[in-house]
């Protein structure tokens, strides 16, 4: 009995994880003029083939594809509201956003996704002649 509860813990172990990032882009620009979206990718790539070395200072990059061609082709875009309208911040979008976000993350729940973390930073308005920003999060997951 001990026996089979081994193998069954050990097959548990050397179950492969896989990860997914989620990552959604608020516009901070004033006017409702930005764009805003939670993107997720559908397409794979091997981080190998954009990965090189570097010994004794020198660069090592054979048989590497070029960082242009490192981007994907195949991803869901889902539509956001901004931050801001043209009367300033508006929170009817912000709580809109929630939702959108809220639905996709219990979607990604339901499909065996467990939140792992997330992390969030901002490219703020840089004063009177800086109408530019952005506020980001990544949500990061994993499914055994």
């Amino acid at each position: 009995m001990l026996l089979l509860a081994f193998c069954f813990l050990g097959g548990m172990v050397a179950q492969a994880q896989e990860f997914k990032v989620i990552t959604v882009i608020e516009s901070i620009v004033p006017g409702g003029l930005g764009r805003s979206r939670m993107i997720e990718t559908i397409s794979e790539t091997e981080v190998e083939d954009f990965t090189t070395e570097r010994t004794d200072g020198k660069k090592s990059d054979q048989g590497k594809v070029r960082r242009r061609d490192a981007k994907v082709d195949n991803f869901e875009e889902t539509k956001l509201l901004n931050f801001y309208s043209l009367t300033g911040i508006n929170f009817q979008n912000i709580a809109s956003n929630d939702a959108l976000i809220t639905s996709k993350l219990n979607q990604l729940a339901q499909e065996g996704w467990e939140l792992m973390f997330m992390s969030s930073g901002v490219e703020g308005d840089g004063g009177e002649t800086d109408g530019n920003g952005i506020f980001i999060t990544r949500f990061v997951f994993k499914k055994n």
